[in-house]
Formats: C-alpha cells, sequence, structure tokens
C-alpha cells in the first residue's frame, strides 16, 4: 500500500507541477522521482543503480532522436520538403479549415513508417510555416498530428502491437488484422475532430486569400494575405515569425541544394525501409542516415560543423529530457512502486466483471498507459490480466487486442519522448497541449474500442 500510494503521488505530484508550469519537465522529471523514492526508505548506492538503470533503458531512443533531429535538419535546409509545402499551399490555400483537414491527412500518411519521431518532424517541418502565415493556433497542429499517429502507431513494426504479442507470445499478424477496422475508423474519426478543429479557426480567421509576391529561400513563395474576417485583418501583417523555421534569407537560399532533391529524397525513403524491416536498430540506422545525408549535402568540413552547432540546441532541449525521463521511470520500476500500482487496480476489479474483462482492459489501457510506460503495462499488467481473462474463456489474442485501445491518450504521457520533441518543434506548451488534446484522444480511443466490439475484434461479454 506504501509503494501504491508513493506512485501515484508522485505521478500525480509530477503532472500537477508541469501542468501549472511550476517546473519544466526535464526539472520535474528529475527531482520529483528522487523526492518520493527518499520519502520511501530508499537511499544510498540502490537510488544510484536504480536511476542508472532507466537512463541505460533510454539511452538508445536519447541516441536515436539526436540522430534523427540532426537528419531530418539536414533535410530541412538542404530544403526536402519545400516541394510537400509548395504543394499543401496549393492544395489548402488560406482555408483554415483545409489546412487542419491536410495536417490530418499527412500526419497519417506519414506515421506509417511507425516512427513518432519521425512524424512530427515531418509533419511540423511542412505545415507550420501555414499555421504561422495564417496566424493559426499551433495546438491544432499538434493535436491532429500526436493523433493521428496514435492510431497509426498499432501497425504490427509499431512499438505496442509487438509489445502486446511479445508479452502474450501470439502472432503479430493475428493482433493487427482484425484491428485493422477500429484504425479505418480511428482515422476518419481524426480527420472528422481536424474538420472540426479548422471550421473553428476558419470562423475566428476567415479565409485567408494568399497571393505569391516573391519568393523565399528554396523556392519558396512569399506570400501576401488578404484576409475575409476583421480578426484575421488584424492578424495579417507579416512578422519575422512567418520565417522562424528558416535562417536568414540569403544564408538559407545558400544552403539549399535542389539538384540534390531526389538524392535525398531516396535516402530518406531508403531509411524509413530500414526502419520498417528493421535492418539494424533505429539509433544506428539514423547515425549512417545522418553521416551519408551530411557528406551528401555538405561535402566541406567546416560547413558542417556549422550545420550540427545550428541543429544542436534543438538536440539538447529534447535528449536533455530523455535521460531525465530515464531517471522517471528507472525509479518507478526499481522501488517496486510500478508493480504496487498494477496490482492494487486490479485489485479493485470485482470477480463478477470477470467475463467483462477485454472492454474492461480496452478502458484501462488510457489511463494505465498514461501513468507508467509501454512496457510496464505490456509486460507487467497485461499478462496479469491474460490469465485472469482465460478462465472466462478469453483468448490472449484477444486481450491483445483490447489492450492496443488507449495507445492515443498513450502518446500524452509525460514519459513518452517524442512528446516533447513534438511540442518543441511547434513551439507549444506541453501542459497546454495536454489539456486541449486529451479530451479528443479519449473520443478516438472510444470510438476505437466500439468499432473493435462491433467487428468483434475482442468480445463485449465472454462466451
Amino acid at each position: 500500500m506504501t509503494l501504491t500510494l508513493l506512485g501515484f503521488g508522485m505521478v500525480v505530484t509530477f503532472m500537477v507541477l508541469i501542468m501549472t508550469k511550476r517546473l519544466s519537465p526535464m526539472v520535474a522529471l528529475t527531482l520529483i522521482p528522487i523526492l518520493f523514492a527518499l520519502i520511501g526508505g530508499f537511499a544510498g548506492p540502490e537510488l544510484g543503480t536504480m536511476m542508472l538503470d532507466g537512463i541505460r533503458t533510454l539511452a538508445p531512443t536519447g541516441v536515436m532522436l539526436m540522430f534523427a533531429i540532426l537528419y531530418f535538419g539536414i533535410m530541412i535546409d538542404a530544403g526536402l520538403f519545400d516541394p510537400v509545402v509548395r504543394r499543401i499551399l496549393r492544395a489548402v490555400g488560406g482555408d483554415p479549415l483545409k489546412v487542419v483537414v491536410g495536417t490530418a491527412i499527412l500526419a497519417a500518411i506519414v506515421s506509417l513508417d511507425g516512427d513518432g519521431s519521425t512524424t512530427y518532424m515531418i509533419t511540423v517541418a511542412s505545415m507550420l510555416p501555414l499555421y504561422k502565415r495564417l496566424r493559426m493556433d499551433a495546438l491544432n497542429l499538434t493535436c491532429v498530428t500526436i493523433l493521428a499517429g496514435g492510431v497509426m502507431n498499432l501497425t504490427p513494426w509499431g512499438g505496442p502491437l509487438a509489445r502486446a504479442a511479445s508479452a502474450l507470445q501470439v502472432d503479430p499478424s493475428d493482433v493487427f488484422v482484425p484491428m485493422i477496422p477500429s484504425m479505418i475508423v480511428g482515422v476518419a474519426g481524426v480527420i472528422g475532430l481536424a474538420y472540426v478543429l479548422g471550421k473553428r479557426e476558419r470562423a475566428r480567421l476567415g479565409v485567408v486569400s494568399l497571393q505569391p509576391v516573391g519568393w523565399m529561400p528554396g523556392g519558396m513563395p512569399a506570400l501576401s494575405a488578404a484576409a475575409t474576417s476583421p480578426q484575421a485583418l488584424a492578424d495579417a501583417e507579416p512578422t519575422i515569425e512567418d520565417t522562424a523555421l528558416l535562417p536568414d534569407a540569403d544564408e538559407a537560399e545558400a544552403l539549399r541544394r535542389p539538384r540534390l532533391l531526389w538524392v535525398n529524397a531516396t535516402l530518406t525513403a531508403a531509411l524509413m525501409v530500414g526502419l520498417v524491416l528493421g535492418v539494424l536498430p533505429l539509433p544506428v540506422l539514423f547515425m549512417i542516415g545522418f553521416a551519408i545525408a551530411l557528406i551528401v549535402n555538405y561535402p566541406q568540413v567546416e560547413l558542417q560543423r556549422q550545420r550540427v552547432a545550428e541543429h544542436a540546441k534543438n538536440v539538447i532541449a529534447v535528449v536533455s529530457v530523455i535521460f531525465a525521463a530515464g531517471i522517471f521511470t528507472g525509479i518507478l520500476s526499481g522501488t517496486g512502486m510500478v508493480d504496487a500500482m498494477s496490482k492494487s487496480l486490479l485489485a479493485v476489479i470485482p470477480q463478477a466483471w470477470g467475463p467483462y474483462l477485454a472492454p474492461i482492459t480496452a478502458v484501462a489501457s488510457l489511463p494505465f498507459t498514461f501513468f507508467i510506460s509501454n512496457d510496464a503495462f505490456y509486460f507487467g499488467v497485461l499478462p496479469i490480466v491474460t490469465d485472469a481473462a482465460g478462465a472466462y474463456g478469453i483468448a490472449p489474442v484477444e486481450m491483445a487486442r483490447a489492450s492496443l485501445i488507449g495507445q492515443p491518450v498513450h502518446l500524452l504521457s509525460p514519459l513518452v519522448p517524442s512528446t516533447y520533441l513534438l511540442v518543441g518543434l511547434a513551439g507549444v506548451e506541453f501542459g497546454d497541449h495536454q489539456r486541449f488534446t486529451i479530451k479528443w484522444a479519449v473520443l478516438i480511443c472510444l470510438l476505437m474500442m466500439v468499432t473493435a466490439l462491433i467487428c468483434a475484434s475482442f468480445p463485449l461479454v465472454a462466451g
């Protein structure tokens, strides 16, 4: 009971402090777990061992994110995504509704690679300049992007499904195929949400007519805005933020490599294929990809140093939080708080609810995967619940499917490293993003669960 109270107290304290902006995520992830560990009587060398174990666990993620940020930073410098932005501009024009819907569709397509960090970098790099030009709220961008990624993360090469299948020793394809209808409905739900959010932005800002008045670096159109609402007219004056993703105009133009567009696109496609096929571990793939991209686009050593230094500030901001999260998860696991929290939550389920364990697991996956890591849930909680469900005739593969429902909510957890990348790139506060998105994430999860029940992906009642 003591460990349970300490565990939930630690998570709640952490959440309150970052959502009220009293502490930064990095500071809170570092100090709060140490404080609660000391309160629980864990001190001395054992505490240091726990923290190091957690850091070692997340080290590959930190390395992967570091080189992924550097790789896509080089691709942005070289102008790889300029054609994408131009096409999206032509398709959506100055209509905020079309912009948000386009964001959802782009995020869903890019999410097919199964890597959230890649999705966020490509989607934000492509769409954020348009949001800034139209004076749209970037929370709409982060909301539909993370929800699209949460739904598409249920592919066999995505982390959650692989964990569930491994923990229960079932075939990933047996888990995935019956979940396809839920994924389709989930994506449709995200696009529908994008329509609603875009309609709000259209009512607030009006439709802005974007007219090319010149050219920005890399062939990007410089646009003038003719607004159709007083609010949009008030906001239409250009500011330096409109080109926040670009360096000085002359410098940006010098960095562009339009003749290497297809080389960079082929390299990126090969990297994505390597990610899907698991040719090499993700950190190694991005390290190799970054080294090749740097040599191909900027062969001069001094220019290479300049590009690395330019993107280093983004790397430090993200990777520092990753290693701080290692301390949090290391203490949560090493002290036994995760096990105690899992057992206490399972204990409150009455025996009469046994036949309903599949939908209960689906609903419980929302808070479980939010408060504890996917590893803790799928390898710690799910096998215990599945053993209990087996007594009522619920198959392990059905429990695996049910356990995946909460993934759109899971991505809002402060324990998910890539989410810090998303909010950092979009320039929004983590707490603001959580408050804005959480209700919509729960709605998408419930929509997917209803679809799964209708399609008999798992039973409402056993037998």
